[in-house]
């Protein structure tokens, strides 16, 4: 193989790994497999090996290609490497995200007396085999799912405490508005970020949403609940992941946006 076709090939073989995440993510999203094949197996486990397959490749067709006169094809290579090392870049930054993070899915503006899920919405949970509701004072050891030794830093400490440590904003928000305006204030939110709503029960303040997201089609629950609070209402939201363990932080970002958008629309 000629240098310059050296090049081409290393550059061929990086340009199709952002297609193979790309697969890798809409492929569980569409239902070609199941979550864990596409997020644990594709893109976990193969992921990295392949980013550094391409890797090694383009350094090798680059320190052919620079070796000597004429250095035909050493701009190829050299944007070929330049990809995985995108790759493994964006694989750090997720990494140290996640490290930075407690390894939990479950997040309430109060975890001493958290939005509780419907039995209804309980029984879609188990339907697709979610992850159980976590009794969020209880320490996580008491969850199958953490009872590994990765897990033993945090094992004897419950989901209340590390999510308040992490989140200290996330509150409940209490507004002078009154309950059911607070609640069609809820609702807005909610249809305007795309969820879709499953339960609306005014007489008792509660909403219930699946929040989807794009990449993987991963399903979140959300739970809203609006109370008379003195002259105003307060209002207590609850995102739980269906899957995974951590959810690098999704959940907590997503309470956050709500609120803001219902304070909004409450003005």
């Amino acid at each position: 193989m000629t240098r310059p076709g050296l090049a081409r090939t290393a550059l061929l073989l990086s340009a199709a790994l952002p297609l193979y995440f790309l697969l890798a993510a809409l492929g569980t999203k569409f239902g070609w497999w199941d979550w864990r094949t596409g997020l644990l197996t594709l893109i976990v486990g193969w992921g990295p090996r392949l980013l550094a397959l391409a890797l090694l490749v383009a350094l090798v067709a680059l320190a052919v290609t620079l070796w000597r006169r004429p250095r035909d094809g050493w701009r190829t290579a050299a944007t070929a490497l330049l990809i995985p090392l995108l790759g493994f870049g964006y694989l750090g930054y997720v990494r140290s995200e996640s490290a930075a993070l407690p390894p939990i899915h479950d997040i309430a503006t109060d975890p001493a007396d958290p939005p509780m899920p419907s039995p209804e919405l309980a029984a879609a949970r188990a339907r697709v085999g979610a992850n159980p509701i976590a009794d969020l004072a209880a320490p996580l050891s008491a969850a199958e799912a953490y009872r590994d030794a990765r897990f033993a830093a945090v094992a004897d400490r419950s989901i209340a405490e590390l999510s308040r440590e992490a989140y200290p904003d996330v509150a409940p928000l209490r507004v002078e508005a009154a309950p059911a305006d607070a609640f069609d204030a809820a609702q807005s939110a909610l249809a305007e970020a795309g969820f879709e709503v499953t339960t609306l029960d005014a007489a008792s303040g509660r909403i219930e949403a699946v929040a989807e997201s794009f990449w993987f089609g991963f399903e979140d629950d959300v739970i809203v609940r609006v109370r008379p609070d003195g002259a105003g209402s307060r209002i207590d939201l609850r995102s739980i992941s269906r899957v995974g363990v951590s959810d690098l932080g999704a959940n907590a970002k997503r309470i956050r946006a709500l609120s803001a958008a219902i304070r909004k629309r409450l003005g």
